[in-house]
């Protein structure tokens, strides 16, 4: 009997041993995806800010739609280039097509800088970081499965996308202002689901590892289109229109 509660306290010490390991790879690996999110999100924020301030620039692409909408195709090209040949393709070779992401993304958003005033953005951005940050520390540390809110958020997303095609062919002030908030809540929901799958994503992977690399760039990517997303949608509701 004392032998049997010898051998079970080791085989606690051992588990816990693991568990000890297992959160610091987990820990690692969400650092290196926070780490390259915010990397993105700065040079996205620094290039839509000199695309802005460079009149003639930015006067180029609101007035050219072939440049305007290939920007924009080119992005999503980036995305799903990303998304499908990830496992193919080296980690430099992920970073560097996620990077050309943010930069393109920076093109195209520099319209935005137009459109609100710099007061406006800057509160909405800090609004946004805070609101993210509850939600994906909540995703990080909760016990609970989250797949099912992600699943209908996911569902909702598709349904948001349905709307602002019929929005945007057929103008519907109430309708614009459903979409916004329908728009917060869903990737407030898909924050705290997409930082839990990243987590859950990290126990598959060895620590090191060029896979755990490239599980950090897509999951900086999810992340990363989330905090853009839930931005846009936040400021079309609060922000103060020049």
């Amino acid at each position: 009997m004392y032998n049997q509660k010898i051998n079970i306290m080791e085989e606690i010490n051992l588990f816990k041993e693991q568990q000890i390991d297992l959160s610091r790879d987990t820990s690692a690996l969400m650092t290196k995806v926070y780490s390259w999110m915010t990397l993105a999100l700065g040079i996205t924020g620094i290039v839509a800010f000199l695309v802005a301030m460079t009149p003639a620039l930015v006067g180029t692409i609101l007035q050219n739609r072939i440049l305007f909408y290939g920007l924009i195709i080119a992005e999503f090209g980036c995305v799903i280039y990303l998304s499908a040949r990830i496992h193919k393709m080296s980690f430099s070779t992920a970073l560097l097509v996620f990077l050309a992401y943010s930069i393109l993304n920076g093109f195209t958003l520099s319209v935005i800088f137009l459109g609100y005033t710099t007061t406006s953005l800057a509160s909405t951005f800090f609004i946004t970081a805070g609101t993210f940050g509850i939600m994906s520390l909540y995703g990080y540390t909760t016990n609970k499965d989250l797949s099912g809110i992600g699943q209908i958020a996911i569902m909702a997303l598709v349904g948001l996308i349905i709307a602002s095609i019929v929005n945007f062919f057929m103008p519907s002030s109430t309708l614009n202002l459903i979409i916004s908030y329908a728009g917060v809540l869903i990737f407030i929901a898909l924050t705290a689901y997409d930082t839990q799958k990243i987590k859950m994503m990290s126990y598959q992977v060895e620590a090191g590892s060029e896979a755990e690399k490239k599980v950090g760039i897509m999951g900086a990517l999810t992340l990363y289109l989330d905090f853009i997303n839930l931005f846009l949608f936040i400021i079309r509701i609060i922000g103060d229109r020049r």
